[in-house]
Order: C-alpha cells, then sequence, then structure tokens
C-alpha cells in the first residue's frame, strides 16, 4: 500500500499593520487505502527583509518556511517517517489490551 502525505496551513497568526505571519499552524496527514495518522504543530517564523502581502500568500509558500523552519528535508522525512510507523502499527499491531477471560 502506497501511503500519500498531505501537508497543510490551518492557521496563520499575522500583525495586522503589516501582514507579517509571525507563526504558521499546520498538520501532515498519512493515509493509504486502509489507515491514516496525522500530526499538528505550530512553528515561529521570522520576520522576513520583504514582506509577501498576506493576500498574496500561497499555502504552498508557507508549507515551505514551514518545513525550512523545522529543519528542511530530514525533518520533513522523520515526520512523515513516524506517520508511517503509526500506519504500520494499525495494520500490524504490536500491542494489546484486554483479559484472556470473558466476564
Amino acid at each position: 500500500m502506497a501511503t500519500t502525505f498531505t501537508w497543510a496551513v490551518s492557521q496563520l497568526d499575522r500583525e495586522t499593520a503589516d501582514g507579517y505571519v509571525f507563526t504558521a499552524h499546520y498538520t501532515v496527514n498519512a493515509a493509504n487505502d486502509t489507515y491514516s495518522a496525522g500530526a499538528y504543530g505550530s512553528v515561529g517564523l521570522d520576520r522576513p527583509d520583504t514582506l509577501v502581502a498576506f493576500a498574496s500568500l500561497t499555502e504552498e509558500q508557507v508549507i515551505g518556511w514551514v518545513q525550512e523552519k523545522l529543519g528542511g528535508a530530514e525533518k520533513v522525512t522523520e515526520i512523515q517517517d513516524a506517520l508511517q510507523v503509526q500506519l504500520d502499527e494499525q495494520a500490524a499491531p504490536t500491542k494489546a489490551s484486554g483479559v484472556p477471560w470473558s466476564a
């Protein structure tokens, strides 16, 4: 089963005076044909030398900022690998709860 990873921006916090986005809230979802897992996080963003108008921002652009701030491709891979582990555990559990007798 192939896993699809989807990064999205759920919220941006900005200064109203100039539109500077100082925090990006993001989600990462992993899904295959049967299972899904997700993660949520927030990152603080540094003020750039040149601001992009808030209305001109794209989700892809902000996702790029988030991934860069997290640590680039290596951290993106770590996050996606951790979600894949969750999917693998759902498909083939290694832990269980319960009792061997019936009530």
